[in-house]
């Protein structure tokens, strides 16, 4: 039988097997571990209040924030029957 520094064929084969079957179980590790951190829904579901409120949040700041708030309601309080228009002049007839 022919020796592979001072090791027979069939250590060496058994030496293969059992780093494959190491590679295996680390493999398996790996995919249960990566499911685990891809799991973004049962993430969502976990945090739900806080991704809502960050989610309102995100919206009113793109929306404009309090700025766009106050205008919106300023206009509101504005708003009337538009008479005549002569470029950016208007004049509106309130009925207060």
């Amino acid at each position: 039988m022919a020796t592979h520094n001072g090791r027979t064929a069939a250590q060496v084969r058994r030496d293969i097997e059992a780093e494959r079957e190491q590679l295996a179980e680390a493999v398996e590790d790996l995919r249960g571990g990566l499911a685990h951190v891809t799991d973004i829904s049962g993430k969502l579901r976990s945090n739900l209040p806080l991704v809502a409120a960050g989610a309102l949040g995100a919206g009113f700041f793109l929306a404009g924030g309090i700025g766009a708030t106050m205008r919106l309601l300023a206009r509101r309080g504005r708003e009337g029957t538009t008479k005549a228009k002569l470029g950016p002049f208007s004049v509106v007839d309130r009925d207060d």
